[in-house]
């Protein structure tokens, strides 16, 4: 039974030390899971019963391709109308409770490590018909279209159906739950589940053209970002811009999973 971790808001009291592990520096920001607070929810148009936490957002000069929400929808919550930008992709990954997601007419009972992709443009809408709350990811990026290549289709799935992928030569002990075939280039951004067990690494420090919102979603570990070693651990946030240096190591107990997104399979904007 996999573990996804959600925040529940509230507030510190007045005795609360505020020193914390939040940072945002010219190449990453660390977003601890102690600042997501009922005080830096959100509120979007259009959604009823639901307040959001916005963990990433385009900013110039740093992460431009996507923004990261995580939403917590009360019982009889939800939007008939939930995405105002029609050029704008999405996926949705449910860490706690569940709803009813319809897309174009078909409609799914997502809970509990469901996942979607909804196409831009796609006719969607969402209602939380259970009696508890839910909370669950969106990852938003405007989608890519290129003359000849189709766009990919809207599709749910479970990641307890799907096979992780091992890297080469770990044993296992690193690999990716991956929901997109990486060769499928009709897709400009994977939404993954990547996972270290205790003792695992990445031996180098990865320096890409992929900008990376990476949600811990279990466990703990020390994530290398640019010149830093960070502590991180269970719903915290990393935040990458593209080309910063990014290695970890997974100190266990128990494994270490996070949500992560990429930009992927397309040109580079010259203008």
């Amino acid at each position: 039974m996999a573990n996804y971790f959600a925040p529940s808001g509230g507030h510190p009291d007045q005795t609360t030390l505020l020193t914390d592990r939040a940072v945002f520096t010219e190449a990453y920001a660390v977003i601890p899971k102690g600042t997501m607070r009922d005080i830096v929810t959100s509120f979007l148009p259009f959604w009823e019963g639901t307040r959001l936490w916005v963990l990433a957002r385009p900013m110039t000069g740093f992460a431009e391709t996507f923004s990261q929400y995580i939403m917590e929808v009360q019982p009889g919550g939800g939007s008939q109308n939930p995405e105002a930008d029609s050029k704008a992709q999405g996926v949705l990954f449910v860490v706690e409770g569940g709803f009813t997601l319809t897309i174009d007419g078909q409609t799914h009972a997502m809970s509990e490590g469901s996942y979607a992709y909804i196409p831009a443009g796609a006719n969607w809408k969402l209602v939380n018909d259970t009696d508890t709350l839910t909370r669950f990811h969106w990852v938003r990026k405007r989608y890519e279209a290129v003359d000849g290549i189709d766009a990919p289709e809207a599709f749910v799935v479970k990641e307890a159906d799907i096979a992780p992928n091992a890297m080469p030569g770990t044993d296992g002990k690193w690999a990716t739950t991956r929901f997109v075939d990486p060769e499928d280039v009709r897709h400009d951004m994977h939404v993954n589940i990547v996972t270290f067990q205790p003792g695992a690494v990445i031996p180098f420090l990865e320096t890409h053209v992929m900008e990376h919102g990476l949600y811990v979603l279990e466990g703990k570990a020390v994530y290398r970002l640019n010149q830093d070693w960070v502590e991180v651990e269970a719903g915290d946030f990393m935040w990458l811009r593209a080309f910063c240096p990014q290695a970890c190591y997974a100190g266990g107990p128990g494994p270490f999973r996070y949500l992560l997104y990429k930009d992927v399979n397309r040109h580079m904007k010259l203008a």
